[in-house]
């Protein structure tokens, strides 16, 4: 796991590129590598690539990166962990071909695997990965980025070069590089608490999109091609037992947590006392010979939005055996990370859970656990929100033969008597316009509600656009492979595309990474979201029971308390808090960003902050501080002054 960067001069140009440029990139990243820096800039500084290092499998120094082949014609520089490279490094050894310079380095078996399968090599790695590759022979740059988007990979193209990262602060550091506001962002931004790829809410910065490589050549000329889906090889399992696919599930996820447990330094898990981290506890203490680390979060009171569930964490760390380890937060936790959290996100990430992640990050660093295992994407592959059944209920009414024109009458009705503000009407504005109900998990505002606080040049701008338009291309997609009838598998579908690579992976990520922490995702190893996708639906949702078919799985393996409890969410009482400090300091830089921008009606957006009662005003808060870090100040997390002076801007 580390940070890396870089940059490709096109032929037009008379750029140069130096270490002093490449450095400051790399650099401003060092949390992602604290372990080890490493440069390379080609004979004629065209080409450079930068790496931080956080060493994780062969700590030696020969695995320093950016790595080359044999005569220097392939460079590499690699964030992830490919955890099949073993398998592939012996297959490579067959061939008598490489001379390897590194005992087991899975950066290595990239390069070799490359020089032997070209870009096919891809189909054969198992794991998470961001990298770039210089080849040499045919002038080309290629980056990657891994099948679920676990991890980021971030670019720009201007003054004839392009500039990549794994963090957007790094690309900021090129003396040439746009500070401005994508507004088509910031309005995809209010509907989604995330902006889509392949947009950032920066101009001119993309994110490249999940299981997706592009190749840069010399002339400037770019190719973007995708690699993967999950709903490529669509097999029939409907006549299998429920018995026999919840064994299958249960080897899958078996073999996925047991490569995740490769590594030269420790490695512990998240453990929330939900099912899927305490069934990721349960796999990784199997056949165990020193007790596993476990981490756990809660709060300095009971919240009704946020409870503790730290008892059940307990539970299951005694049963598996694990050594347990947790830390309560407070409202002043939360205060005294913001600019820190704005600094790591890069840009907003407006979910609170950001704060929890953060410090259980930093937990288990205290305890000298250098990676975890969290339990990310088993809700999305296997139906587990109640507010996912919400929606389809929905989207099966929608699908009664009612005619088009009938359900328009009933939309401008509504809108014409002022009730056009709830979700109920956004349902049936979606419908009426032949689009889905489900615009993925996460949400702030209908477009109607949108569009009252946005600027009434915003409202012209963006007067004949809907959020849809970030979609369509996920729809297409699926529309080519699957029947549109399917409302669960598209539902599943979406989410992994867009809500689970920017956002709920980049919180793992940004906050993990930001104390020098590696994450991995056992429910998202590319295989088993391959079967898990395959599952018939009436197994993943029976009789209402939300992930029937994972519970069924694991009901041997964790305590029928664990699994038979009500759901919880991992949750930040940010509720609570908006009646105190936490509302003043949201009030105040909200109101000061309205003030100096021209995106948002500020008096209704005083209208809202008054209400103290939505998560609205965590959406707010995080763009307004996103805008005084990057934007209005350009400059790094030491310069917000936005916290009053007793609050101290380290955290401890």
């Amino acid at each position: 796991m580390c940070g890396i960067n870089g940059s490709l001069v096109f032929d037009e140009s008379d750029f140069e590129i130096t270490s002093e440029y490449l450095i400051k990139m790399r650099d401003i990243q060092e949390h992602r590598g604290p372990d080890g820096a490493g440069l390379w800039i080609s004979k004629n500084r065209r080409v450079g690539l930068g790496h931080r290092r956080l060493s994780i499998i062969d700590l030696s120094e020969k695995c320093k990166q950016p790595m080359s082949n044999e005569d220097d014609k392939i460079q590499l520089t690699f964030n992830g962990e490919i955890y099949n490279h073993a398998e592939l490094r012996e297959e490579l050894e067959k061939t008598g071909k490489y001379d390897w310079k590194t005992d087991h380095s899975d950066t290595e078996v990239i390069i070799h695997a490359y020089e032997e399968w070209g870009k096919s090599c891809i189909q054969k790695f198992r794991g998470m990965f961001a990298f770039a590759l210089w080849d040499g022979k045919l002038n080309e740059l290629w980056l990657v980025r891994d099948r679920l988007g676990v991890k980021p990979l971030y670019y720009s193209l201007h003054n004839n070069r392009i500039v990549f990262a794994s963090e957007i602060k790094a690309i900021l550091e090129d003396p040439d590089q746009e500070r401005s506001i994508n507004e088509e962002g910031v309005f995809n931004y209010l509907t989604f608490l995330f902006v889509p790829a392949p947009q950032t809410l920066f101009k001119g910065i993309y994110k490249l999109p999940v299981a997706t490589w592009m190749t840069i050549a010399l002339d400037g000329s770019v190719k973007e091609e995708r690699y993967w889906d999950s709903i490529d090889n669509i097999k029939e399992m409907s006549l299998e037992s429920e018995e026999n696919i919840a064994g299958k599930l249960l080897s899958e996820l078996r073999n996925s947590v047991n490569l995740r447990k490769i590594s030269d330094v420790p490695v512990g898990v998240f453990l929330s006392g939900g099912i899927d981290s305490s069934t990721n506890a349960a796999l990784f203490s199997e056949d165990q010979k020193e007790p596993l680390n476990s981490f756990s979060i809660a709060y300095d009171n009971n919240y009704k939005s946020a409870e503790s569930e730290l008892n059940y964490a307990k539970r299951v760390a005694k049963d598996v055996g694990a050594k347990y380890h947790d830390q309560s937060l407070n409202q002043e936790d939360l205060i005294r990370f913001l600019p820190k959290m704005v600094f790591l996100q890069d840009e907003p990430i407006a979910d609170p859970v950001c704060v929890p992640v953060y410090y259980v990050s930093a937990l288990a660093r205290k305890n000298n656990v250098i990676v975890c295992q969290v339990g990310e994407g088993a809700d999305e592959l296997f139906f587990g929100y109640e507010s996912w059944k919400k929606r389809l209920r929905v989207q099966k009414l929608a699908n009664l033969p009612i005619p088009i024109f009938i359900k328009k009458a009933i939309v401008f009705m509504l809108g014409a008597f002022g009730k056009d503000m709830g979700w109920k009407y956004e349902y049936l504005r979606r419908d009426s316009d032949k689009k889905p109900i489900f615009w993925g998990g996460s949400g702030a505002y209908t477009e109607m509600q949108k569009r009252r606080i946005l600027s009434s040049r915003m409202r012209k701008k963006f007067k004949n656009v809907n959020s849809w338009s970030a979609l369509t291309k996920i729809r297409e997609r699926f529309l080519k492979k699957c029947d549109s009838k399917d409302i669960y598998r598209w539902m599943t579908y979406l989410d992994l595309n867009a809500r689970l690579p920017d956002l709920l992976l980049m919180r793992v990520d940004k906050m993990a990474m930001g104390v020098s922490l590696e994450g991995r995702v056992p429910f998202l190893d590319h295989k088993f979201v391959e079967f898990a996708m395959n599952i018939p639906n009436k197994y993943k949702i029976k009789e209402g029971n939300l992930k029937y078919i994972l519970k069924k799985a694991v009901r041997n393996i964790i305590p029928d308390e664990i699994i038979d409890r009500k759901k919880q969410g991992f949750a930040t009482p940010v509720l609570e808090w908006l009646s105190s400090d936490l509302g003043e300091i949201i009030d105040s830089e909200v109101d000061y960003f309205c003030r100096n921008t021209d995106l948002f009606d500020k008096d209704q957006i005083s209208l809202l902050l008054k209400e103290k009662n939505s998560y609205k005003s965590w959406q707010l808060l995080n763009i307004a501080l996103w805008w005084r870090t990057f934007i209005e100040q350009g400059i790094t997390v030491k310069n917000i002054e936005f916290i009053k002076q007793k609050q101290s801007t380290e955290i401890q």
